[in-house]
């Protein structure tokens, strides 16, 4: 397992689709993974420490679990098959570790209010974990070496390609959201 921070949570100006991108805490690999805009809004809203008058969804959530006396120990990016990103909730109950499935947009919102450790697979990390080309600010292959990519490949990844494309890449140096 690979510990990830959250970089920021960026919007598509061609399609209006959100993303998140988590960054490995120890190396200069991104993970984007589409997010819908509730969730978005929801990770935004702890992230900037916006108080809210009512509790959201995932602060419910949060409460359910608090209140049933289990503890969220963190979350894990685990899978992604067909290009669908699957999570788990780690909590622990009686002393006992329980996974929880998850969609990874609502484990990271659960994971930034219980303040715990966000992590993503190895696998996940090797098929959909992004380097940036320092120059020209184009996603590299996720083994940092300009390799050739297949035509499949490069069809696959024309979304990410596309959003990556628009990003201002001094916001991303800058860690801002």
């Amino acid at each position: 397992m690979i510990e990830m921070s959250i970089d920021s949570i960026r919007m598509s100006m061609m399609n209006y689709q959100r993303v998140v991108i988590l960054k490995e805490k120890e190396a200069e690999r991104y993970l984007p993974i589409w997010i819908g805009p509730a969730e978005a809004d929801s990770i935004a809203v702890k992230l900037q420490d916006v108080a809210v008058p009512r509790p959201l969804t995932h602060d419910l959530l949060g409460s359910v679990i608090d209140a049933l006396g289990a503890v969220v120990t963190s979350i894990i990016v685990c899978d992604l098959k067909n290009d669908t990103f699957y999570a788990k909730i780690i909590l622990r109950v009686d002393g006992e570790s329980m996974e929880i499935d998850s969609r990874p947009s609502d484990a990271i919102a659960l994971a930034v209010r219980a303040e715990v450790p966000i992590y993503a697979d190895e696998s996940v990390l090797d098929k959909a974990g992004i380097l940036l080309d320092k120059d020209s600010g184009k996603p590299l292959p996720a083994s940092g070496e300009k390799e050739e990519i297949s035509e499949e490949e490069l069809n696959k990844l024309a979304p990410f390609t596309d959003f990556i494309e628009t990003l201002n890449l001094d916001d991303l140096e800058k860690g801002s959201s």
